[in-house]
């Protein structure tokens, strides 16, 4: 199938298209049946490759990117997208960021980028993390985390000043690696500035064309937090057992602090969604008592929290899940996303149905290796039997890997027109 061969939205005004296909998601989450089911376009590079482009220019070049984008969605022609230009190499190269390896910059400039696991907060800081969170983020965990940030260190302990030795202590910032610090990070804050509003700009442009976004907020699990950012995979799974008390303790004040900003941030964005992607709460990582534990409490409030506020919580739970099904129902009717990866989605669909809009799961594999034919009969299953009675969004298991074949995803957003659920 050539990149000429779009699906057709008929003659349909751009503006009653955008106005159709939002009522269809926000209809599917609310567990309403539809004129039928809504297919959703998200990617990391695959628009790279099908705009022959290298991952490294999508990194750096957020115009082309977004060009590379556009291109996607007027060939697939979804009901929505993730506006993810994961144009941010500029910004990670002034922080210097320790944490990621990316296209050109650690991997291969047709590579995707990969996450470095490391314990950057040991579990003797615990007692100072949970006393001063900010402090203990200029004074140790930033100068961890990339280059531009070492000169925090300097900063003054403002929480510990008063009076004449509040003002005597601002010579802190004549500290020359305080100052470098400080002018690095304009630098930082400049050019993810200008992603931000290049991103903006083209979430416009896409709303003028009839795509509205399924982007919007970001948040995480407490409990994964904790473990991709402060303690590590390994110090995360250990303080189930050896540091219990401190980590449940950072777990509640995590929870706090990542709540800060997302309800406004989401509105202003102009959609409902909140992305919440899961790490460590899954199948093969903790137990079912240890998931109920120090994760799903967490997580549970976090939802809670923005259901209450009118938003959408869209829960990407990455690998398999299915021991979690019947423990993970708790929420309000119709108010939440679940994204499963691996899970059986008609098992999902039996325990969950009446719950949350499903989504996904076209597998990695089959999008990459195998046929139109075969991902069409996949879809027409999902469609059919998940789709019934509403409450489902189709989607990649991890959205569009970056290897698979343009006809491969062009028979899955053809899918969603041809069966009725």
């Amino acid at each position: 199938m050539s990149s000429g061969d779009n699906v057709s939205s008929g003659d349909i005004p751009p503006e009653a298209l955008y106005a159709e296909r939002k009522r269809r998601l926000l209809d599917q989450v609310a567990l309403k049946e539809t004129d039928r089911i809504p297919f959703v376009f998200g990617t990391r590079f695959w628009t790279a490759k099908f705009a022959g482009i290298s991952f490294e220019e999508q990194m750096y070049d957020i115009d082309k990117a977004a060009a590379a984008f556009e291109k996607a969605l007027l060939w697939l022609q979804p009901d929505g997208y993730i506006p993810s230009l994961s144009a941010y190499g500029p910004t990670l190269e002034a922080m210097d960021y320790r944490l990621l390896q990316w296209p050109g910059h650690g991997t291969d400039r047709n590579a995707t980028f990969q996450y470095l696991d490391r314990e950057l907060m040991p579990a003797a800081d615990y007692e100072e993390y949970l006393s001063d969170p900010t402090g203990y983020y200029f004074r140790k965990y930033l100068p961890r985390v990339g280059g531009a940030f070492e000169g925090l260190a300097r900063m003054p302990d403002f929480p510990s000043l008063s009076e004449w030795r509040f003002i005597a202590n601002m010579r802190g910032f004549a500290d020359p690696a305080l100052r470098e610090s400080l002018r690095r990070l304009i630098e930082v804050g400049e050019r993810a500035e200008h992603a931000a509003r290049k991103t903006v700009a083209f979430v416009q442009r896409m709303n003028a064309l009839g795509f509205p976004s399924v982007g919007g907020g970001f948040c995480k699990a407490p409990y994964d937090h904790v473990t991709d950012f402060l303690r590590g995979s390994k110090g995360g799974m250990l303080d189930m057992f050896r540091n219990k008390d401190k980590l449940l303790d950072a777990i509640d004040r995590v929870g706090e602090l990542l709540l800060h900003g997302v309800v406004e941030e989401t509105r202003a964005g102009g959609t409902p969604y909140v992305f919440i992607p899961l790490h460590w709460g899954l199948d093969g990582f903790m137990s079912p008592q240890n998931f109920k534990t120090f994760y799903w409490p967490g997580l549970r409030k976090i939802m809670l929290y923005l259901i209450e506020r009118e938003l959408i919580p869209v829960v990407f739970w990455e690998g398999n899940c299915a021991s979690r099904l019947e423990h993970i129902g708790d929420i309000p009717r119709g108010k939440a996303v679940y994204w499963f990866e691996q899970t059986d989605l008609l098992r999902a669909k039996e325990v969950l149905g009446d719950t949350v809009c499903l989504r996904g799961n076209v597998s990695t594999s089959l999008l990459i290796t195998g046929t139109p034919e075969e991902v069409d009969r996949h879809c027409r299953t999902l469609i059919t039997r998940v789709g019934r009675g509403g409450g489902f969004i189709l989607d990649g298991a991890a959205s569009i890997p970056d290897e698979a074949k343009p006809e491969n995803v062009m028979a899955m957003a053809q899918s969603v027109r041809k069966y009725v659920n």
